[in-house]
């Protein structure tokens, strides 16, 4: 079965840093993408990243570019989003999501690509 698990949210003060952890398992990285996304209350989910290790692709949206890293680590499957500089604004839940994917598009920053998700981890940027 594939699973997915996101771990390493908690309290970082603005301008923090934060290192998000996707572990996966009943797949292999390589055949995948994996979508990191993050949902305020009453908001829609926003992808914020994705990778495929195949080919070390990656995308992000305009909002976070230059502020969030995502990378991958085959041989412990697990995939992680670096967070940089937080704002207040950067607080919600944060998802990965899994699909197979070939290549990827623009399209995969978007939550209706994926097929698997991981439990949340919440984010709190506050002083």
């Amino acid at each position: 079965d594939v699973q997915l698990q996101a771990f390493g949210g908690g309290l970082v003060q603005p301008g923090g840093s934060l290192r998000l952890s996707c572990a996966s398992s009943g797949f292999t990285l390589d055949d995948y993408a994996i979508g990191w996304f993050r949902q305020a209350p009453g908001k829609e989910r926003e992808g914020v990243s994705c990778i495929r290790s195949s080919d070390g692709s990656t995308l992000y949206p305009d909002s976070v570019k230059g502020q969030f890293t995502i990378s991958s680590d085959n041989a412990k499957n697990t995939v992680y989003l670096q967070m940089n500089h937080l704002k207040p604004e950067d607080t919600p839940v944060y998802y990965c999501a899994a699909v197979r994917s070939r290549f990827m598009t623009r399209s995969y920053l978007t939550q209706y690509r994926y097929d698997y998700w991981g439990q949340g981890t919440l984010v709190t940027v506050s002083s």
